[in-house]
């Protein structure tokens, strides 16, 4: 899948991105579920060039790092403040690619 392919609360089979920013985490907590966590904005290119932000959560954060190229699957794509964005999402898997 591709950037340009994305539609907001869809699922992601698969999605392949390099990482182009990192902004600093965040701590949150969810005002209906009381869990809490960390997050972090990023944005990812796909294999066209194309940018689409995303969303790391958690122990992800640690794990990926500026210009690393990473591999989203059964992931989730939400529209936050009219802009897509790619997460994990609740079932969703990250992967480090070898670059």
């Amino acid at each position: 899948m591709l950037a340009k392919d994305l539609k907001d609360r869809s699922k992601i089979e698969e999605i392949v991105l390099t990482i182009v920013e990192k902004s600093e985490p965040r701590e949150f907590q969810s005002k209906w579920s009381g869990a809490s966590g960390r997050v972090c904005d990023a944005l990812g290119q796909d294999e066209e060039g194309e940018n689409v932000n995303l969303t790391l959560w958690n122990e992800d954060i640690d794990r990926v790092e500026v210009n690393a190229k990473i591999k989203i699957t059964n992931g989730w794509v939400s529209s936050f403040k009219n802009q897509l964005q790619v997460s994990t999402g609740k079932y969703g898997k990250l992967e480090l690619l070898d670059q």
